[in-house]
């Protein structure tokens, strides 16, 4: 665990590192544990990272099924660790410069599976609300340099995409309505179908890895399932390095799990 935090100080900072040369160096300590074990064990610690609203190592998918002592040791671990703090708070925070030009071929991947078995116990659900917790990836959702870089990148998409099946028309209608017409639609590009039907896609941007968790809006959401056959939402990652992205159609409740993390405190 140690070691995981230290890669992902690293990471964060930019300096670089060896992952498996690290790995070798922790075999002979570990008692027969054996490669991947310690890699399984590393996907175990970015799912708690990511509960726990840090950037997640880059490379370690997370996996879910932990116990509630490596929830106890991760919190312990990364409250002994200012420079983790302020290199998280850096990395969510830096501008993201727009890309003038981007090759589209190769950009697209597979949506994440959504696993609805996996579910964090209720024994260990409380050590994510308490005081360790950080809110580094809400952050990040509000970085607006991050946010509309992705925006621009998504209009750019979409305008590629149309004029590769020859709707030239089409592309040129391709509208950035989030800042046209203001952000509170429930989307952010207003584009098509090659059949000339409307398509909303909603854009999420992050530099982090494809797994990391986004945030939407109760409008959002809502505008998701009122607009299911033609809502998009293009999902960014690693934008920093080489951005790719999936897309998840329809509500968004049927490919993640949705958890409420503010509520509205209103005097009646």
């Amino acid at each position: 665990m140690a070691d995981y935090l230290t890669m992902l100080t690293l990471e964060l900072t930019g300096q670089p590192y060896n992952k498996t040369a690290r790995r070798n160096a922790l075999l002979p300590k570990l008692n027969g544990r054996t490669a991947a074990s310690i890699e399984f064990k590393h996907c175990n610690i970015t799912a708690v990272m990511l509960q726990l609203g840090f950037p997640p190592l880059r490379g370690y998918q997370p996996r879910n099924n932990f116990q509630k002592s490596l929830v106890e040791a991760v919190t312990s671990q990364v409250q002994t660790r200012p420079l983790l703090d302020e290199a998280a708070e850096a990395a969510v925070q830096r501008p993201a410069a727009r890309y003038e030009e981007f090759n589209f071929e190769g950009v697209q991947t597979d949506a994440p599976k959504h696993d609805h078995q996996v579910r964090v116990e209720e024994e260990v659900r409380h050590y994510f609300a308490g005081p360790v917790r950080r809110d580094y990836l809400e952050r990040e959702a509000r970085n607006r340099s991050l946010g509309l870089s992705g925006e621009v990148l998504a209009l750019q998409f979409e305008k590629w995409r149309l004029r590769e099946m020859g709707a030239t028309d089409l592309a040129n209608k391709v509208e950035h309505v989030a800042a046209t017409r203001g952000d509170g639609l429930g989307y952010d590009i207003l584009s098509f179908d090659v059949d000339g039907r409307e398509r909303y896609v909603e854009v999420k941007t992050t530099a982090f890895g494809q797994t990391t968790p986004f945030f939407v809006t109760a409008n959002e959401a809502s505008f998701a399932r009122d607009h299911a056959s033609r809502f998009k939402l293009y999902r960014f990652y690693e934008f920093r390095a080489r951005p790719r992205m999936f897309q998840l159609a329809g509500a968004i409740e049927q490919h993640c799990r949705l958890d409420p993390s503010t509520f509205r405190a209103q005097f009646q």
